[in-house]
């Protein structure tokens, strides 16, 4: 049996990571965390999520808790402490989270030294094998056209661009042979001048509850290929979850990726390991 800690339990991430989590079958939620002032400490996780009681409380202390692999969708001030309790308890983590400075990726890159770490930016399937479709595009006919990345989200995300979209953006970068710290255009406003060749443009959408939509562009002249993934229910991200954290916990000690659980690479050919764009113009 797979012991899961959830952190984040009260949030939408992790109230439809329990809702999705079949109790009867290799894996279980063992603990829920959430920050001290969160106003359901203390009650059961499975009913804060919806579903019927699963005789574990939220708990703003995992100390004494036993659990296999936790899964973080949290915020990125926190991730940094749920590295460390991994490290000590020698348990594996798959992070969810974005928004993370590159003191945050450099701990996560750190800690995969000494326990499986899996970086997510997005944990959708079908995301995740349009990253692989980008980068294949991007190979092909990417220095002959114009790459442009527009997404959407809810209006109560608090970063931008998307993680998902940076991560479409480095596999566009990628496959010109870039990195995106040099060719990406975050923001656009009065005189901009003409477009800069092979530079990968970004545009952010923010309102309403729209659950995640995401589209990359290769314009050229006379035609032009859109990649689009649209979400519809918050549930295929803590399907993914669930499936990577499964994966997960027979590996070793390392970095991976959803490329990795999804074992993409055997289809696509091998994925570098990504973690966040950290960016002075974002």
């Amino acid at each position: 049996m797979i012991k899961l800690a959830i952190s984040g339990a009260a949030g939408r991430m992790g109230r439809a990571i329990i809702r999705e989590m079949d109790q009867s079958g290799d894996m279980k939620v063992a603990a829920a965390l959430e920050h001290k002032s969160c106003r359901v400490i203390g009650q059961d996780a499975g009913l804060v999520a919806g579903r019927d009681s699963m005789g574990v409380p939220i708990s703003a202390n995992i100390s004494g808790m036993a659990f296999d692999v936790m899964i973080d969708f949290s915020n990125p001030e926190a991730v940094s402490e749920h590295l460390e309790i991994c490290k000590l308890v020698n348990a594996a983590i798959v992070i969810g989270t974005t928004g993370l400075n590159e003191s945050q990726n450099q701990q996560i890159t750190e800690a995969a030294r000494h326990i499986p770490v899996l970086f997510a930016a997005n944990t959708s399937v079908g995301i995740n094998l349009c990253v692989s479709l980008v980068e294949m595009a991007g190979k092909v006919i990417g220095d002959v056209t114009d790459i442009e990345i527009i997404e959407s989200h809810h209006r109560h995300k608090v970063d931008a661009p998307s993680g998902t979209a940076l991560l479409w953006g480095e596999a566009a970068a990628s496959a010109l042979g870039k990195d995106l710290s040099s060719c990406g255009v975050f923001s656009r406003e009065g005189h901009t001048g003409e477009r800069k060749p092979g530079s990968i443009g970004f545009s952010t959408i923010r309102g309403g509850d729209i659950a995640g939509e995401h589209t990359v562009m290769f314009i050229g002249d006379g035609e032009r290929i859109e990649i689009t993934h649209r979400v519809t229910d918050r549930k295929i991200f803590a399907q993914g979850a669930i499936r990577a954290a499964h994966w997960l916990s027979t590996q070793q000690k390392g970095l991976f990726n959803m490329q990795d659980a999804l074992d993409l690479g055997r289809v696509f050919g091998e994925a570098e390991i990504t973690l966040p764009y950290v960016g002075a113009n974002r």
